[in-house]
């Protein structure tokens, strides 16, 4: 590692009016500021670094741990795609994780819903595993996966995310994004507002964008709930042509099934799939280069919702990197360090 570090970065400032009152341990509101809403960046850089960094976001229920490692404490893509010459940034969006710090009150109200994350992220139907599983079976996975929950402590906010993504885009340049299931739509939507995304890789994302107009015939599910998770959304054409302008990579694992399920937290991703591909098509049809990669279909058996951190994740990863390769996204020579302008 050449250089590492930390920052927070977007975000908004609020200010109380009246007089600041210096001397009590704990005054009041008159007076100060209240910093937040910003991400927290996470970043390392190696020697002889690769032009292109990669930025990691994470999915709906978790924070930047899902880059880190793996649940079982295996290297996790962090480490893995620095060994392979790659500066990383690692960001936990607006509102959750280390970017817990908000400026909006809200109420969080603790939830039992490991058993039926155990079926979204398909190890199986609780408490059966799936028979090709590219995960551990023991409590001590299940008890690091459990703990790498953590809900968003205020109101969702894509312009929040996105806002923080852009400036972190301004700050380091052109990049390649790294999504994971709900980061895929926050993904699409700071692409439409930066010019430095150079390159999308999109693990298990659940919605998208189209130019306004033009959302093709939804897939449905019995399930309300995944109707409202898989909903798409509307952007004029200008904006959606910008995600034409570099390569786009959406990566799916195994045991999805292709006819309705019974279980909400499978159908969702009968449903994800097909809508995935009518993305790329509609991509596609206006020049863009994009690919659905179902990991079964190349002989990646087993994967879960997290195909980066299973059991085979350097496999996984190995697909990645020959990808960056062939969209010509691996080459080095970093001029001089993003961070402190050192050469």
């Amino acid at each position: 590692i050449a250089e590492q570090g930390s920052f927070a970065i977007g975000g908004t400032v609020l200010a109380s009016p009246g007089q600041f009152d210096p001397y009590p341990i704990y005054p009041g509101p008159a007076g100060q500021t209240l910093h937040g809403d910003h991400a927290y960046v996470q970043y390392q850089i190696p020697p002889d670094a690769r032009r292109h960094p990669l930025v990691m976001l994470h999915g709906g229920t978790t924070f930047g741990k899902t880059w880190e490692s793996t649940f079982d404490g295996r290297e996790g893509y962090q480490s893995i795609f620095l060994r392979r010459g790659y500066p990383v940034y690692i960001v936990d969006r607006p509102r959750q994780g280390r970017a817990g710090k908000m400026t909006e009150g809200a109420s969080f109200e603790p939830r039992f819903s490991e058993q039926a994350t155990f079926c979204v992220w398909r190890l199986g139907v609780w408490p059966e595993y799936f028979p090709n599983v590219q995960a551990p079976r023991d409590a001590s996975f299940l008890e690091q996966l459990f703990r790498s929950q953590f809900p968003s402590l205020g109101p969702r906010n894509h312009r929040l995310t996105c806002d923080a993504l852009s400036k972190l885009f301004e700050r380091i340049g052109p990049a390649v994004l790294v999504t994971h299931s709900f980061g895929g739509i926050q993904g699409w939507l700071t692409a439409l507002q930066s010019t430095n995304i150079v390159g999308i890789v999109a693990y298990e994302p659940t919605q998208f964008v189209y130019p306004e107009g033009e959302l093709p015939p939804p897939v449905r599910s019995e399930d309300p709930m995944v109707n409202s998770i898989t909903e798409d959304l509307s952007v004029p054409l200008a904006e959606f042509l910008r995600l034409t302008k570099f390569p786009i990579q959406i990566v799916y694992g195994d045991n999805i099934p292709e006819i309705p399920s019974p279980h909400g937290g499978l159908d969702l991703w009968r449903v994800a799939v097909p809508k995935a591909r009518q993305f790329v098509e509609a991509l596609r049809s206006q020049g863009g280069d994009a690919e659905v990669l179902e990991l079964p279909k190349i002989g990646l058996t087993g994967n879960t919702h997290c195909p980066f951190s299973d059991l085979n994740n350097l496999e996984v990863a190995e697909l990645m990197a020959r990808w960056l390769s062939d969209k010509k996204l691996d080459a080095r020579g970093m001029i001089e360090s993003r961070e402190s302008g050192v050469r």
